[in-house]
């Protein structure tokens, strides 16, 4: 069947609708330019706003890295109070929003909770349909603020405990870990949830950060763009990683069991959640900053268990299947040692990405076109109707 010409279509068109190979999972295809970051997955190179991860993670807060993240350049000591100040305005959440976590069933999905409950909090937002730059960024600021105290809250309700209002004195990693656990962390507790959400917080065009951008693209509202990226990251194959990983190390329990696991796994073809990358062809940068973190938590807790698993089963996995842990696999043993539940990983993941999201979806409104890409038809050729007693 020959297709119709289309008319008035430019050289450059024709160039573009030449080749019509579909890209699965649109890999390989430049779907936009950013200057937020670069990810480098041949030199295993992680840049926000052109700061390598290694100097963020070793000098920077996740309060001065989500400034450089929405504004493009790191503050100066008054722009940073400012933007404290207005993070810490926005810690709490509006009461009917805590009211309607309460009212959720206690095995709703905790992302799913997360999922709704920011959806929520768009009502009670008296800018959330104003468009303006300076208002988008205040909602940006807010969100990032709220994300915290939603996902401490689902914590704590799921496991039958009252919400721990946030405290204003404290930093925002520090915060963030009083409420989820009820009491001020120590030192090394609030470094590796700063560290987490610095490493999280952006990662160019993942799943999530396109989809929101694809929302943004439609001129909806950040609060609909980052449903959507919620939605996204829930996916198993996306923000779910380190939770089948802490699965993992449980199952394993042992050290001595570590190498007979790797080699069930590798008889029956199986995956090793946590390790290798869609992008990076050698070491994930931001892992090794959460192994150490996980060592260090884990003989501040008194008890290296999971640490030693996790170290057994990285050497065990790359010289079976040559492909190094990423980021997902560290933060698993981090995360427990920091008294955060296995299935609240994920949420945890969406508090640091916030700020990625909303720088995106700042850079998308700034010079905004619609996302429309084209698709091969692959169904029948066009056929006649036939009548129902035909069929």
């Amino acid at each position: 069947m020959t297709a119709a010409a289309s008319p008035s279509v430019s050289a450059s068109d024709k160039d573009l609708s030449a080749d019509k190979t579909a890209a699965r999972g649109l890999k390989g295809v430049v779907a936009a330019d950013t200057n937020i970051c670069d990810v480098d997955g041949d030199a295993g190179k992680l840049i926000y706003r052109g700061y390598n991860i290694h100097d963020l993670a070793k000098q920077s807060s996740f309060e001065e890295t989500a400034y450089l993240l929405f504004k493009g350049e790191l503050p100066n000591s008054s722009q940073l109070a400012e933007f404290n100040q207005v993070l810490v305005h926005h810690r709490e959440i509006e009461p009917p929003v805590l009211a309607f976590l309460k009212t959720l069933p206690k095995n709703t999905p905790p992302m799913a909770a997360l999922r709704s409950a920011v959806s929520m909090s768009s009502a009670y937002d008296p800018i959330a349909e104003d468009d303006s730059p300076s208002a988008n960024f205040e909602k940006s600021i807010r969100l990032t603020a709220e994300m915290t105290t939603i996902v401490a809250a689902i914590r704590r309700i799921q496991a039958g405990l009252e919400p721990v209002a946030p405290r204003n004195d404290l930093s925002h990693a520090a915060n963030f870990m009083y409420m989820l656990n009820g009491k001020a962390p120590s030192t090394d507790a609030a470094k590796a949830m700063d560290l987490i959400l610095i490493l999280h917080a952006e990662h160019a065009l993942n799943a999530s950060t396109f989809a929101a951008r694809v929302i943004a693209a439609t001129l909806s509202d950040i609060y609909s763009s980052v449903t959507g990226a919620i939605g996204a990251l829930k996916g198993p194959l996306h923000g779910g990683a380190n939770t089948e990983v802490l699965k993992t190390l449980m199952e394993i329990d042992e050290v001595e069991n570590v190498v007979p696991w790797v080699e069930a796994v590798r008889a029956k073809k199986g995956k090793f959640m946590g390790f290798g990358h869609a992008v990076y062809k050698v070491e994930d940068p931001r892992a090794i900053h959460l192994k150490d973190l996980s060592r260090r938590l884990g003989i501040e807790n008194g008890n290296t268990k999971l640490y030693d698993i996790s170290i057994a089963m990285e050497n065990a996995v790359i010289s079976s299947i040559h492909k190094n842990c990423n980021v997902d696999f560290y933060s698993a043993s981090l995360q427990y040692y920091m008294g955060i539940p296995g299935d609240m990983f994920t949420c945890v993941f969406a508090a640091s990405r916030i700020v990625g999201w909303c720088a995106h979806i700042l850079e998308q409104l700034s010079d905004n076109k619609i996302i429309r890409p084209s698709s091969n038809y692959t169904g029948p050729a066009e056929r006649p109707y036939l009548v129902m007693q035909q069929r």
